[in-house]
């Protein structure tokens, strides 16, 4: 059997290759498709199924065009409603590529029509098979049951599935069966994914959380409580994916030279910066967003910018635009209309304005802060967890995906020191506050990784 896990970091998300015999089926494939073609080329596998163990709502597949391309069948659970042409599978059914044989286990609770996916290798065996989790099961973590508003079922009612799907399907394999899950740490679709790409049902019955000893009633309280605030364009990709998106057009955005980029963003063109924090406080396009392809970059772009209003990307280079570009259509965000000619250095040579955005190093805001304590509020932008974790004393925590709505709480007459784990999300946080106004606003670069690493005072203590 050939197995290749396909891991996209910006993403968090892991797709997958199985083949035998000539044949191979792609599991949860991303929206650029070209590196399963190449790989099935080079070994010899032609691909004859596409799966999707559910509609992925934090990114678009690639599933209608693989299919296109390779004339493969594209295969759901039964309770996708998927709206374009597909085999629909229920619990017990099985795909065979070559000698393995993949058997759809039903494991609603993520989502109603979640499926796992048990692989064996006729090949071999006496080997342990490998389990495809999709959302249901991840790395020290199990998938949110909030995510299926638009289905009729209430998020306690999903964990209640979701219990049983685990406790009646999932861990009753051996314990030696390899875990294989849809995403990794990072992905809003759990609250606490390990780092780790693969597991066993018996690490995970040992380790993980989730899946300790304790009654259904006790698992939905746990499932249901602190969940992370659901990204706005979840929804939008769901229903792109129902469809199955489009083919993917891989080309530049346009040139457009300093005078129509402003023109544009004078007109609701939105100018997305996505060079690194420094490079964006040394110099930027007033009014443009930071969001640094660096981290990640497509999530914070799905969940701030607004997808019927066009694009315009500031970069480096071509090559960083073109990334941008592929990037953003992974999370349903097409409409990128242009990039700004030779970046920052063709706006300054036009002689329009330029903004700038004070990076200020730890050491710097603990001086300010104790020289006056009232003089500075410091505004932490990181998830109500890493708040409480650790975080410079009187720091009020306004998430970055609430800020936007939630700045009103903000005084604007007071210089602002914005803070979050490493001075990526804060200088999101700062372009977006610039937008609406704050004029005193500095980026604390390092943010809480570098204020604890320089032994400065940290609540709680």
């Amino acid at each position: 059997m050939y197995f290749r896990q396909f891991y996209l970091g910006c993403l968090a998300q892991a797709s997958y290759m199985i083949g035998s015999e000539g044949e191979a089926v792609v599991v949860d494939p991303r929206r650029d498709v070209d590196e399963y073609l190449a790989d099935a080329e080079a070994h010899g596998l032609k691909i004859r199924y596409i799966l999707e163990t559910h509609l992925h709502a934090d990114f678009v597949s690639g599933h209608r065009e693989l299919a296109e391309r390779t004339g493969a069948t594209i295969v759901f659970g039964a309770r996708a409603g998927a709206a374009l042409p597909h085999l629909a599978v229920r619990d017990g059914d099985e795909i065979r590529v070559g000698r393995v044989a993949l058997r759809i286990l039903e494991t609603p609770g993520h989502t109603p029509e979640s499926v796992s996916v048990l692989v064996t290798d006729g090949e071999a065996p006496g080997e342990p098979p490998l389990v495809l989790t999709g959302d249901t099961l991840f790395i020290g973590d199990v998938g949110r049951p909030d995510l299926a508003g638009s289905y009729g079922h209430s998020a306690g009612e999903m964990a209640a599935m979701l219990y049983d799907s685990l406790h009646g399907k999932l861990l009753k394999l051996p314990d030696a069966a390899a875990v294989y899950p849809a995403h990794g740490a990072g992905s809003l679709c759990g609250r606490n994914i390990s780092k780790e790409t693969s597991s066993t049902i018996g690490h995970e019955r040992r380790t993980n959380y989730a899946l300790q000893p304790m009654a259904k009633e006790e698992f939905v309280r746990l499932a249901t409580t602190d969940l992370p605030e659901l990204p706005p364009y979840f929804g939008r990709d769901v229903a792109i994916n129902r469809e199955g998106a489009r083919p993917l057009v891989d080309r530049l955005p346009p040139v457009l030279e300093p005078a129509e980029v402003a023109a544009r963003a004078g007109s609701g063109t939105q100018l997305l910066d996505v060079r690194p924090a420094a490079a964006f406080g040394a110099g930027h396009v007033p009014g443009s967003w930071n969001i640094g392809l660096t981290g990640q970059f497509a999530s914070w772009a799905g969940t701030l910018l607004a997808p019927q209003r066009g694009i315009v990307v500031v970069a480096e280079d071509e090559a960083a635009v073109a990334e941008a570009a592929m990037r953003l259509s992974r999370v349903g965000l097409e409409n990128t209309t242009g990039h700004l000619a030779r970046g920052l250095l063709s706006w300054h040579a036009a002689g329009l304005p330029v903004g700038r955005l004070p990076q200020w190093p730890v050491g710097e805001l603990w001086a300010r802060l104790e020289e006056d304590t009232s003089r500075s509020q410091v505004l932490d932008v990181r998830r109500p967890s890493e708040h409480t974790s650790g975080r410079v004393p009187g720091a009020v925590n306004i998430p970055l995906d609430r800020l936007e709505r939630e700045s009103g709480a903000l005084d604007r007459s007071r210089p602002m020191a914005v803070v979050c784990a490493s001075g990526y999300r804060s200088s999101t946080a700062c372009s977006l506050l610039r937008r609406q106004g704050f004029e005193k606003v500095h980026n604390v670069a390092g943010g809480t990784t570098a204020w604890i690493a320089a032994g400065l005072p940290t609540e709680p203590r």
